[in-house]
């Protein structure tokens, strides 16, 4: 088993910054797989940023040059910094975790709420 906390969210006006962390414990490695995904009401949940498998980075459009991914593995917590935030950045972010046997965990996701 994996355990994944989130935290860091909060309600910011447009153009703050937010860094959220996760936290992992369990059957963790420095194989496992852990990035950031956010859902919004009514829409389906979508990957925000990821580790390719080179060691870059991979980012959704809508937050290139604004969010970035980074992890210490030493800590076993993945971090994602929010820079510029927009309204349309509001959602519920989710941690994931992909482990060595083909398991997914979610954590249990962390608010972030953007005014204008």
């Amino acid at each position: 088993q994996v355990q994944l906390v989130e935290s860091g969210g909060g309600l910011v006006q447009a153009g703050a910054s937010l860094r959220l962390s996760c936290a992992a414990s369990g059957r963790i490695s420095s194989t496992t797989v852990m990035d950031w995904y956010r859902q919004v009401p009514g829409k389906q949940r979508e990957s925000v940023a990821t580790f390719s498998s080179g060691g870059g980075t991979n980012y959704a459009d809508s937050v290139k040059g604004r969010f970035t991914i980074s992890r210490d593995n030493a800590k076993n917590t993945v971090y994602l910094q929010m820079n510029s935030l927009k309204p349309e950045d509001t959602g519920v972010y989710y941690c994931h975790a992909f482990t060595w046997d083909r398991m997914n965990y979610w954590g249990q996701g962390t608010q972030v709420t953007v005014s204008s």
